[in-house]
């Protein structure tokens, strides 16, 4: 299987948008994978490990905003990247990034802005350790004064 760019763990309660997801991505190279709710993301995000993980935010037994604070309390888990793709009110964006949440996509969404978060997402660095609090501090060649 070398055409995979990359392994997306899909969380949704709507099996339709599930679906629609997976099409979207799978047609893009990417493995997909499911999940229907948050707490199934949990327990299934260990065996799967993905690289990058969408969530809705309004799903049952454990809401999208509460499953990416657990992702970022596991230490496995810290520092994969999370999507949020919900109907994107002030109070979800508030919470997912109080959560951790690395991107938002509002539904309805274009397919190809699924595709451009998801690859960003996929092939983004790792944070690099804060400096000194300074946005873009630091670069090789930099003069220092």
């Amino acid at each position: 299987m070398s055409g995979v760019s990359g392994r997306v763990l899909v969380v949704d309660d709507n099996r339709v948008i599930r679906q629609l997801i997976r099409v979207n991505l799978e047609l893009e190279g990417f493995e997909v994978v499911t999940a229907a709710d948050g707490a199934e993301c949990l327990e299934v995000v260990h065996r799967v490990c993905p690289d990058v993980i969408t969530l809705d935010v309004v799903m049952p037994r454990l809401d999208g905003l509460r499953t990416a604070a657990r992702l970022r309390e596991d230490p496995r888990t810290v520092h994969l990247p999370v999507a949020i793709i919900s109907a994107c009110t002030r109070q979800e964006v508030d919470g997912g990034l109080a959560a951790g949440v690395d991107a938002f996509l509002a539904k309805p969404f274009e397919p190809n802005d699924l595709i451009r978060v998801v690859q960003q997402l996929m092939h983004r660095e790792p944070p690099p350790p804060p400096l000194d609090g300074r946005h873009g501090a630091g670069r090789a060649g930099s003069t220092w004064s």
